[in-house]
């Protein structure tokens, strides 16, 4: 939430009391300039820009805010429109010294259109067929840097500006180190491809300190005892998340063409980095597997007697090959529970089960098994690296099972077992 500056709320505080409204109110009145304040910066509006004020109130009327608190929400930012036509538009966010003298420092003009560079960044991580959550999180840290170097005009951005905003995250905001990092990875690809300038070399920032990170691992006993407490097809999914060592992504992405029943392998298209992988299908699994595949091609018959137009398929694989949205080989292994409109086409078709779906389940499973620890969706990757390290596994092997580059990210893993002296050492209690 956006927090109000103190010279600012306490000048908005005194044009309250001037305006004669009832003290017991003025709480009320800081939290909508709060609300509208943090309203301009998730989408990137200056704050003294009184047309801002009409999408404001209809954001409110979608949280389903009453009449009678959307025109105390309106009557609060009207009052601020006063006082910064009092003070000076300038004099917003900011203290209005700091706010000139950044000004004069620059130089630059500010509330540029940034269209271009959105459109720029949507078309080359298209073009480098990076994720939608690549271009979700860029996004999202570029809108940041707008907001805060004030809609400058983004053909005069300089190293300078990087610096400043890493060193606001680092110092005001003390954001994670992956969060710095996954910034400073977003402005570096906003330079190289999108404004084609040189990043150049940035020193003296004040970096966020990663900490040594060991992964949260389940007992055989916990996962078996979440497991009882899911529902299908849940429990067959945290199956294959455990005994393939599947991300989340990649277990809901399964199609029927994924699974080799005869040589025991499932494969797995485009995970992390546009990469595929084979991994070995656990064989207590199988018949349950057979039995999900038997019940998708019963629902994908009903589909097509309905006259559905099929799936969703990868990239432009559908203009390729007209028919095969309708294929049983691309069919989703856990298919949603209801056909899905795409108002482009003006169509039917079927997704797959949605994350947050499984997610969902698989946190009340943990709350229902009262185990005390953090387990996630993710947790049970984690699981499947530590056992098979335990079991002897080499390093290697299981680099490749779970789809790793370097092996210094598998070899996290062995910080989650004993060690072999520390297997032979004994506790004092115990001497």
């Amino acid at each position: 939430m956006k927090q109000i500056p103190s010279n600012m709320k306490t000048l908005y505080g005194a044009h309250l009391k001037k305006k004669a409204i009832a003290k017991g109110v003025h709480f009320h009145y800081l939290k909508w300039l709060r609300y509208y304040l943090d309203f301009c910066e998730k989408y990137s509006l200056e704050p003294s820009g009184k047309e801002n004020v009409v999408p404001f109130i209809q954001k409110l009327k979608t949280k389903n805010q009453t009449a009678q608190q959307q025109k105390q929400a309106y009557h609060a930012v009207s009052l601020f429109y006063e006082l910064s036509d009092s003070f000076g538009k300038q004099k917003t966010l900011e203290n209005k010294d700091d706010k000139i003298a950044r000004k004069k420092d620059s130089g630059l003009p500010t509330n540029a259109d940034w269209v271009p560079v959105y459109n720029g960044l949507v078309a080359e991580i298209k073009l480098r067929h990076y994720s939608p959550k690549t271009l979700k999180s860029y996004r999202s840290w570029i809108r940041h840097f707008q907001s805060y170097t004030k809609s400058k005009d983004f053909r005069l951005l300089s190293t300078s500006d990087v610096k400043d905003f890493l060193t606001f995250l680092a110092v005001k905001r003390k954001v994670s180190a992956s969060s710095q990092n996954q910034a400073f990875n977003a402005l570096l690809f906003l330079y190289k491809n999108v404004l084609k300038k040189d990043f150049g070399e940035i020193k003296d920032v004040p970096r966020a300190k990663r900490k040594p990170y060991i992964p949260v691992v389940l007992s055989r006993q916990e996962i078996d005892t979440i497991i009882s407490n899911l529902l299908y097809p849940c429990d067959l999914m945290v199956k294959l998340l455990y005994g393939c060592g599947l991300r989340l992504s990649e277990c809901v992405n399964l199609r029927l063409g994924c699974l080799n029943f005869d040589t025991g392998i499932l494969t797995v298209h485009d995970g992390k980095g546009k990469k595929d992988r084979t991994v070995p299908l656990p064989e207590t699994l199988i018949p349950e597997l057979k039995d999900q595949l038997k019940k998708v091609i019963d629902l994908h018959q009903k589909d097509l007697d309905s006259g559905y137009a099929g799936t969703f398929l990868p990239g432009l694989l559908g203009r390729k090959y007209k028919n095969a949205a309708k294929e049983l080989v691309w069919q989703w292994l856990f298919p949603g529970k209801t056909l899905t409109f795409v108002p482009d086409e003006k169509v039917l078709r079927r997704y797959h089960l949605h994350e947050t779906h499984l997610q969902k389940a698989i946190k009340r499973a943990v709350n229902k098994s009262k185990i005390p620890k953090r387990a996630s969706a993710h947790t049970f990757r984690h699981s499947f690296a530590s056992h098979l390290l335990q079991a002897n596994y080499d390093i290697r092997t299981i680099q490749e099972l779970l789809g790793h580059s370097d092996v210094r990210t598998t070899m996290i893993y062995t910080h989650t077992i004993k060690s072999q002296t520390i297997k032979e050492a004994k506790s004092p209690l115990d001497l």
